[in-house]
């Protein structure tokens, strides 16, 4: 019995093969090409938080290893819930652009989707500026999928929720203890640790080592006051003298 979701998958199957061939290369391409790009924004953002607050590179690593979790749980659901790819299981269907996934390997969620929708939300905590980039990219990789033949709508837009949420969830849970590892590890005395963690804010350029104010100059000695050789009410005017006080005099 058809579905809903088996009518969407034939209507974009078919608006596939009616695109030009230079399209369907490209969407192709774009399956696979996504998730290299996300790679390397993972990298950058990791390396733009790496002079900065702890809490930043906390959820610039994080970004990427949560992106990982998510995978992980997508292919144990995809594991226990076995549903069989549309490519097979879609009576009437165009062929696939792309050769069909061997049985076995199974169609919900979508893996290609949860990665791209974890990587998403993880660029876009990490560096919230791109997240007007990731988001359609992310999209565009679980549209993908379908319109190669390769997945049912259903399964890239749970696959994108789903990663979304795993990432979003653990990005938070997780920031204030790898902040504080992190500012650890910036302390550090071995090189590819502090490399890794970034010198931080507070440590000086060149050889990486901790800045250090020179100290202020010590105050000059305040001027002993001298006490009086003579008292000026001993002056003698008649005899143009002075009457001396021994008890007075400096020893």
């Amino acid at each position: 019995m058809d579905t809903m979701t088996d009518d969407l998958y034939r209507d974009i199957t078919e608006f596939a093969h009616d695109t030009p061939s230079w399209f369907q290369h490209l969407a192709e391409v774009w399956t696979e090409l996504g998730l290299l790009l996300f790679g390397v924004l993972f990298i950058v953002a990791w390396w733009r938080a790496r002079r900065g607050d702890p809490r930043a590179l906390a959820v610039a690593v994080l970004a990427p290893l949560a992106t990982a979790v998510a995978y992980v749980c997508s292919e144990l659901a995809k594991s226990a819930i076995d549903e069989e790819r549309p490519c097979r299981a879609v009576s009437g269907a165009l062929r696939p652009l792309v050769e069909c996934p061997p049985h076995g390997d199974w169609s919900f969620p979508s893996n290609h989707s949860t990665i791209a929708g974890a990587a998403a939300i993880g660029l876009a905590l990490a560096w919230p500026r791109i997240a007007a980039l990731t988001v359609p990219m992310a999209v565009l990789m679980a549209f993908s999928r379908v319109f190669v033949g390769v997945h049912y709508p259903h399964d890239v837009a749970v696959g994108l929720v789903f990663g979304a949420v795993i990432v979003f969830l653990l990005v938070r849970i997780m920031t204030r203890p790898v902040a504080r590892v992190t500012l650890a590890m910036r302390g550090s005395s071995t090189g590819i640790v502090t490399w890794f963690a970034g010198p931080g804010p507070g440590r000086g350029r060149g050889r990486g080592r901790a800045h250090v104010p020179a100290p202020a100059p010590a105050p000059a000695p305040a001027p002993t006051q001298q006490p009086p050789l003579y008292d000026p009410a001993a002056y003698d005017p008649p005899t143009m003298t002075i009457r001396r006080d021994d008890t007075q005099r400096p020893r």
